[in-house]
This record gives structure tokens, C-alpha cells and sequence, in this order.
């Protein structure tokens, strides 16, 4: 199971955790708590990552300050862009983003419960290499979906996904972007513009 809280919340976390019976990683906690956690039962069976402040992936979405936009889950737009940023996707990421794109009004604004074009904007115009990511996996998805993957599509639908995430991609070229991105963008794919994580052993 993965979760995420703030590094702020740490104490609390492990108590919760503990009173529920799951044993924290005492030596990977001390080592990486600042950004993660683990977590198992007794008996190994099940276990917990606790992503804290932000995720580091192939990029960086900080979501420290967004935390309780929810009650039960990360804020919908971080949790879509935290899709989006995989570059080296699977089914399984596509799903994801096609369901939260079927599930969630896409919108002006930054309102919770909506897939907020404010937010996904102030992330993609301020970093190149977030927006050649993010675009090229929105180009991805419409395609995949509209074919191959069509079968990812659920029906009915409170929200169009393709159309959902064409939108995406419109506004995500449209909105001016920082003097730091339109600098890395002269460079373009000539250099890797994002990170392929590794997996840290627990």
C-alpha cells in the first residue's frame, strides 16, 4: 500500500502505524524518512511506503502544501501528474490516467475535486522537461486510448477522457511559459530533461 503524508506529520505517522501493528524499517526510515517510509506486518505480508512532502521521480511534484485539499486521497490534479511524469509508462499508468480524465471534470481554476488547468499549468510552464513529459504522455494516451487501449476506456463515463485529455494538452501549450523554460527548451531532447528512478531497498 502507498501513501503519502508531510514530514511535519512523521511522529504521528509512525504511532498510527504502530498501533495498527505494522513495523517501521528502522534503519531505512533513519536513512530516508525525510522523503520515505516503511512499513510491514509482523509476518511480511503486507506492506507500507509513506511518500512524505513530495514525489521524486522522473520529476519533482511537490505537494507539501496541498495535502488536506482531500479528505482520503492526494489532491486529484497531483495524483493525474503524478501520472503523467512516468516516462517510461506501463498499461497500468495509462489506466490510471485515462479513469482519473473519465472520472474528474477537467477545468479552469484549482478547485478541489477537478482536474485543475491552474495547477497543471503553474507546474508545466515553469519546467521544460515537466512539460516535454506531460505532453508527450497526454499525445500518448489520446492515441492508446483511441485505439489499442480502447478497452481502458470505461462506459459510461461522468467525463469524455479523450477530449478530457486533449484539453489537457491544449492548455499545457497555451499557457506562457517561465524564462526558465523557454531557456532548457533551446536545448530540447539533445539532453535528458528527466530522471528514471531507481528502486531504494528496503
Amino acid at each position: 500500500m502507498d501513501f503519502a503524508s508531510v514530514s511535519t506529520a512523521k511522529a504521528p505517522v509512525m504511532e498510527f502505524l504502530a498501533t495498527r501493528g505494522f513495523l517501521g524499517d528502522r534503519r531505512f526510515n533513519t536513512i530516508h524518512g525525510d522523503r520515505q517510509m516503511y512499513f510491514t506486518t509482523p509476518d511480511g505480508a503486507t506492506s507500507v511506503d509513506v511518500v512524505m512532502d513530495r514525489f521524486r521521480m522522473c520529476h519533482v511534484l511537490d505537494f507539501k502544501d496541498r495535502i488536506d485539499r482531500m479528505p482520503f486521497t492526494l489532491d486529484v490534479t497531483d495524483l493525474l501528474l503524478s501520472k503523467l511524469q512516468v516516462v517510461e509508462q506501463n498499461e497500468k499508468d495509462v489506466q490510471d490516467i485515462v479513469y482519473l480524465l473519465a472520472a474528474f471534470e477537467v477545468r479552469p481554476g484549482d478547485v478541489p475535486e477537478t482536474i485543475g488547468l491552474d495547477r497543471v499549468g503553474e507546474v508545466v510552464s515553469a519546467d521544460w522537461g515537466w512539460w516535454r513529459t506531460v505532453t508527450r504522455n497526454l499525445d500518448r494516451v489520446i492515441e492508446l486510448a483511441g485505439g489499442d487501449y480502447r478497452h481502458l476506456v470505461p462506459a459510461p463515463a461522468p467525463y469524455p477522457a479523450i477530449d478530457q485529455a486533449r484539453r489537457l494538452r491544449e492548455h499545457a501549450e497555451a499557457t506562457p511559459k517561465s524564462l526558465r523554460w523557454k531557456l532548457r527548451s533551446k536545448v530540447g531532447d539533445r539532453v535528458q530533461w528527466y530522471e528514471l528512478p531507481e528502486e531504494v531497498a528496503h
